[in-house]
């Protein structure tokens, strides 16, 4: 029996859904940072999984390992089946390197290997009802922004937090430029709606996070085509999906959705078992950078 392969896993499950014509980092109800409204959550904390999580999980509202909702009083429905939360854990490894003299030295280094474990959605368990469905505060609807306006506060908040510079250029080009740390987008009004221009430029801006003075992700070796490319250009994709998701700014207009551009990702995520496991933790670090 060949060994278990947790990446390969993870990459068949998003495989399969876009096979089916899905795109699991487009889905209106991912839930990012600590923002659990209409998110995968964890029952036990409250807490949204992360983007990769919610890509696996497929469906907002609490999970629960069986033991936690055995704990809590519930049982199991006979017959559901389980899915699957990864994570990462932290162990140390002794290696042998060269010092300054070329003497071989021991050294314990820190290694990250990525598990999994089985949950259950609360609708496949009896006896529990949901413990952090409740608001925690009475909202005025008046009070509450609209998705392009919270969606401009984001922007000005990153742009004045990280020195990015934005212009706006009425043309057709949208692209981040590392040599002077610059986002260039189309003027809003040559879009049909704000939702596809925060798409837009929230893909550019997750690209602005891997300067090397923040989460130093940029590659000197990528370039339009090759692998390094592609793999921030996902990272880059799934940040601006989460982002636009965050802000409730979701419309068929934001996003592409084309078979040319499924089967691009289909064709790269089964050359390199481990791109969408990578590309989600990276376009996580990013949007936490964004939200601040």
């Amino acid at each position: 029996m060949s060994k278990f392969d947790v990446y390969t896993m993870v990459t068949d499950r998003i495989i399969a859904e876009l096979e089916k014509g899905n795109i699991p980092w487009r889905k209106p109800w991912v839930g990012v940072k600590s923002n659990r409204k209409n998110a995968a959550i964890s029952g036990s904390t409250g807490k949204p999984y992360s983007i990769l999580n919610q890509m696996m999980l497929g469906k907002p509202g609490e999970w629960y390992t069986y033991k936690q909702a055995t704990e809590r009083g519930g049982k199991v429905r006979k017959g559901e089946k389980s899915s699957v939360v990864v994570f990462w854990s932290q162990y140390s490894k002794q290696v042998v390197e060269d010092d300054e003299s070329g003497n071989p030295v021991i050294k314990v280094k820190p290694m990250w290997i990525l598990k999994y474990y089985n949950v259950f959605h609360i609708d496949q368990i009896e006896g529990l009802t949901p413990r952090w469905d409740k608001d925690d505060e009475v909202i005025d609807p008046e009070s509450v922004p609209t998705p392009c306006e919270e969606a401009d506060v984001i922007v000005r908040g990153y742009l004045t937090a990280s020195g990015v510079t934005l212009h706006h250029v009425r043309g057709d080009r949208a692209f981040y430029r590392p040599s002077d740390d610059s986002v260039t987008v189309p003027e809003m009004s040559q879009f049909k709606e704000c939702a596809e221009y925060y798409s837009t430029l929230f893909h550019e801006l997750t690209h602005s996070t891997g300067h090397e003075t923040r989460l130093n992700r940029h590659s000197k070796t990528a370039f339009f085509g090759n692998e390094e490319y592609s793999k921030e250009e996902l990272v880059a994709e799934i940040g601006a999906s989460a982002l636009v998701n965050y802000c409730g700014l979701e419309s068929e207009g934001s996003f592409k959705n084309s078979a040319a551009y499924i089967q691009s990702w289909l064709k790269a995520l089964k050359n390199d078992k481990r791109l969408i496991v990578s590309a989600s933790a990276k376009a996580d670090k990013a949007v936490d950078l964004i939200l601040g």
